[in-house]
């Protein structure tokens, strides 16, 4: 936690930008049956009845400093789905960046591993050694700030029914581009010492 914590205290480093990955996946729901359309007095009215149509996942990454994120569907969640995500960031994001700063959840995919299982060795270990990874803790996923991000995403744009793929696309690319273009930060005031206040039963006790 303390090493999260830490990192997100730095000052901004185009060379060494902070950077939070997070996961998440949307049902697609299809109405069955015409809405109501609004009438005076009344809002427009859905059906209870939907058909489910799949689901996709979403990659979102999130510079907090610099007020970019950055979104992307994808029909599945794999290693090399995240090996492809990772290359792109580095490569196409940040191809002037001597390391990115990654903060992420230790899901068993989020690891320099799954590189070696998208890529050659040597194109493998280009990428990893751009990458400084920092885990948030078990159970401590609230420090992820791309999770705060994909809270806002979920009230803002997904808190409704999407019925395909190309359709979630859409919406979430015109959610991007709003946040990006008015660089919707994130004031993050949890310190380290907050922590060793508020969090002081989860550091273990020294006896004298």
């Amino acid at each position: 936690m303390e090493d999260v914590l830490a990192v997100y205290k730095q000052p901004y480093d185009p060379k060494r930008p902070v950077v939070c990955l997070d996961e998440s996946s949307k049902q697609h729901t299809q109405e069955v049956r015409e809405p109501l359309p609004p009438k005076p007095g009344k809002l427009v009215r859905y059906d209870t009845e939907y058909q489910r149509n799949g689901v996709s996942n979403l990659f979102l990454f999130f510079e907090p400093l610099a007020g970019w994120r950055q979104l992307s569907v994808t029909d599945t969640r794999t290693a090399v789905d995240w090996a492809q995500q990772i290359k792109h960031l580095l490569d196409v994001r940040y191809p002037d960046a001597d390391r990115i700063q990654l903060v992420m959840d230790n899901l068993n995919t989020h690891t320099p591993a799954s590189l070696y299982k998208a890529f050659d060795p040597a194109e493998a270990r280009r990428l990893a050694e751009r990458l400084e990874i920092h885990y948030t803790p078990k159970h401590g996923s609230w420090l992820n700030m791309a999770e705060i991000e994909f809270s806002h995403l979920g009230r803002q744009c997904l808190d409704r029914r999407i019925p395909d793929q190309n359709t979630l696309k859409q919406e979430v690319a015109a959610w991007t581009d709003q946040r990006n273009e008015n660089k919707a930060q994130m004031s993050w005031r949890f310190t380290t010492e907050d922590a060793r206040i508020k969090l002081k039963q989860l550091y273990p006790t020294i006896k004298e």
